[in-house]
């Protein structure tokens, strides 16, 4: 007969349980009561939402937000914008950081220590909006799509994460995919790579996230408006200073943010899966 056993904790136990508990359900109540507030408001009559706040009445709820941001072309394109720039970031983020991590897990490489120092040297010092942007410029960047997907494109924090996870591989799948006579571009390529399926996952999701609520550098470099993304056109619908818009930017405003979100929160369970590290599980036998 199988059963659990049930553990038995003392009083001191139990009441530093409780706290925990009162603890993790405040936190998880001030993460669920301000994501209900916005939906709820996005769906508000915008004249009730600004003299009496939420209304649970049928009567005072409203699509009228939801279909101004529907039929918005600027919305529109800017959604289309922020997704392709979102996967092309994604891309080159990823593969960049995996290729820069490769190396950086090996203590054998030649000039190691020096590169993660000068790694680690621009994390906490930059060299300024002013410097990147004439650099930026005198690369015939500016206002073009390539001036927010190649300077972010490395991130160091990802690439030490990245390296430590390589660390953690053990180094049975070099020495045997060397019998093989495979060589390190091939032993990355059709070993490492498929190993590494979380923290792709990882840094993909990150990265994609990253660049879907990007805006600042779109603000500096983009010019057309054909080219900005989502958050700069939800943000120049919103300061438009327009009666009708004044009356609605309100209700607009939760309209948009749930509408921006909805692709993150299809994306995240997808993912979900390979952040566990328990692939590695088995694939290395005797």
């Amino acid at each position: 007969m199988n059963g659990t056993k049930k553990i038995k904790y003392s009083r001191t136990d139990r009441i530093i349980l409780g706290i925990a508990y009162v603890f993790l359900g405040v936190f998880v109540l001030s993460i669920l009561i301000p994501l209900i507030y916005v939906v709820l408001a996005s769906f508000m009559d915008p004249t009730v939402l600004n003299n009496q706040g939420l209304s649970f009445h049928i009567k005072d709820w409203t699509l009228d937000a939801y279909r101004r941001v529907l039929e918005n072309d600027m919305i529109w394109r800017g959604f289309l914008n922020s997704f392709l720039y979102s996967i092309a970031f994604t891309v080159i983020s990823v593969f960049v950081t995996l290729l820069a991590a490769y190396p950086m897990s090996k203590k054998e490489f030649v000039g190691r220590k020096f590169f993660n120092i000068i790694f680690l040297i621009t994390m906490f010092f930059g060299g300024g909006m002013i410097p990147t942007f004439i650099l930026i410029n005198q690369l015939h960047m500016v206002n073009t799509i390539w001036a927010i997907l190649i300077p972010g494109a490395f991130n160091v924090w990802n690439m030490i994460l990245a390296r430590t996870y390589y660390q953690s591989i053990p180094t049975e799948l070099r020495e045997a995919s060397a019998i093989d006579g495979a060589t390190e571009i091939q032993h990355f390529f059709k070993v490492m790579l498929p190993v590494c399926k979380p923290i792709i996952a990882v840094l993909a999701l990150w990265s994609f996230v990253g660049m879907w609520n990007s805006y600042f550098d779109a603000m500096i470099y983009l010019n057309d408006a054909n080219l900005q993304p989502l958050q700069l056109v939800l943000r120049s619908i919103l300061v438009q200073n327009t009666a009708e818009m004044a009356k609605v930017a309100e209700q607009l405003k939760y309209a948009t943010i749930v509408v921006s979100s909805l692709p993150l929160l299809v994306m995240y369970p997808f993912f979900q899966k390979y952040f566990d590290k328990g692939i590695m599980v088995g694939s290395v036998k005797g």
